[in-house]
């Protein structure tokens, strides 16, 4: 009779947490169009275009009367939004864990950053600042709401689903990302037979982003549930969040092997996230390439990360989440390395790159965040996936800016792609090093079998 009393509310807790998990993988396919249509393929060449028209005789612009290089100015400003997010993601994911409160923060942080996106569409004639300032506050505020989205997956999936899941969180992001490329191919390539010009086709696809990023971010806010919790003290919100960050990082302490993790992954995401958010750059501005090519080839990278994502997945539960991110940093070191040597204008080398880059970066990304996830104490998921998204967005300020001042110096895109293949042969050497069973246990987590 005792297990026929347990049955159904372990069937009812099973249910509960599968819708979850549902409602979680939607908000991957809300923010990863931005990651996609914005920043991988049209706001790169578009902004780059708009500093250019604005520049002086020699290319220069001179925000607050700095000289930059037009060319470098969208790396930057990629740099800029992530300082910004360092300096927010860990007072947000301090005052989530105090209050057990993680849906309102997420909601505000995405919909402020799914405004700006949509504000992209009066980005038009030499208003490069305009474009520099709605890239920030975006970028920071998809930082802020990915490491509060990430935070939930030690609560809503057991340690033996994690991988699983989070793999299927990135599978829903890139066919997300996918559907709404077609839909921004459709509309760029045919502009004239909508009686739109270029640069207005490119500012509808840019402001899409933000409607399709605010309106599909309901289905998490109304499917997953906040874990309250009592303050641990009676002080206000905002100085319980700035102690509690105070107490965080000195907890951190406590956990070098977490700590050595975090590190690898910042090195070797670094260059991830650079790749992402400059290849379009390289293709159009190095390559000549037109922008219809590069949107196939970023078509061609969620397709295939979709298969990748779901196929190292598989790969995890055989040979481990470790060696799995191993293998596959040793490809992004090929690959990145070949496409330095691409011939300009010779679109079909430039889509075996994006095959490439396509096949890892789902499985590179997923297995990162399942595997750092049995590596968070229990209790401080929120604080942990904040020094998590900094590694994962909030510290990538490294790539960007090696790849703006390489350009800056020598003029040369292939010289700034090249440099980022030192992110992933030290990541790997990082990460290598790491023992990560001991990491887990250390942590306080079980240790799953294979990892």
């Amino acid at each position: 009779m005792g297990a026929d009393t347990v049955r159904p509310k372990d069937s009812g807790e099973n249910a509960e947490r599968r819708r979850e998990q549902r409602g979680w993988y939607f908000y991957d396919w809300a923010v990863s169009v931005y990651s996609t249509s914005v920043l991988t393929v049209f706001l790169g060449p578009y902004l780059t275009s708009v500093a250019e028209s604005a520049a002086d005789p020699d290319g220069f612009v001179h925000p607050l009367g700095i000289p930059v290089r037009a060319g470098s100015f969208f790396a930057y400003s990629v740099s800029l939004s992530i300082v910004v997010a360092v300096l927010v993601m860990p007072l947000a994911g301090a005052a989530a864990d105090r209050s057990g409160r993680k849906k309102p923060l997420l909601a505000v942080s995405a919909y402020l950053g799914a405004g700006a996106t949509a504000g992209l569409f009066f980005l038009d004639g030499d208003r490069y600042l305009l474009g520099g300032l709605l890239l920030v506050v975006a970028n920071a505020s998809l930082a802020v709401s990915m490491a509060l989205y990430n935070a939930y997956l030690p609560q809503i999936a057991e340690p033996d689903e994690r991988d699983a899941v989070s793999s299927r969180g990135w599978a829903f992001g890139y066919a997300s990302g996918a559907l709404v490329l077609i839909l921004n191919l459709v509309l760029y390539s045919a502009h004239d037979s909508f009686g739109l010009d270029e640069a207005t086709a490119v500012r509808i696809c840019l402001a899409s982003a933000g409607l399709w990023w605010g309106a599909f971010t309901l289905v998490p806010l109304r499917r997953l549930r906040d874990r309250r919790t009592a303050p641990a003290d009676g002080a206000a919100p905002a100085i319980g969040g700035w102690r509690q960050l105070v107490s965080t990082l000195r907890d951190m302490r406590r956990h070098p092997l977490t700590l050595a993790f975090l590190l690898a992954y910042l090195v070797y995401n670094d260059g991830v996230q650079t790749v992402i958010s400059q290849a379009s750059i390289y293709g159009s501005k190095e390559l000549g390439l037109d922008q219809t090519t590069l949107i196939v080839a970023v078509l061609l990278v969620q397709l295939l990360a979709v298969a990748g994502a779901l196929g190292m997945g598989r790969l995890a539960r055989s040979y481990g989440a470790k060696r799995t991110i191993l293998g596959s940093l040793v490809a992004w070191t090929v690959t990145i390395g070949a496409g330095y040597f691409l011939p300009a204008g010779a679109p079909v080398w430039f889509f075996v790159l994006a095959a490439g880059i396509g096949l890892v970066l789902g499985g590179t990304q997923a297995l990162s965040r399942s595997l750092f996830s049995h590596l968070v104490p229990p209790g401080k998921e929120a604080e942990y996936f904040s020094a998590y998204e900094m590694s994962d967005r909030g510290m990538s300020w490294l790539g960007p800016l090696v790849f703006g001042l390489t350009y800056q110096l020598t003029g040369s895109y292939r010289d700034a792609i090249v440099s980022l293949v030192a992110f992933f042969a030290l990541g790997f050497a990082l990460l290598a090093r790491v023992p990560v069973r001991r990491a887990v246990a250390a942590a306080g987590n079980p240790v799953p079998d294979r990892i």
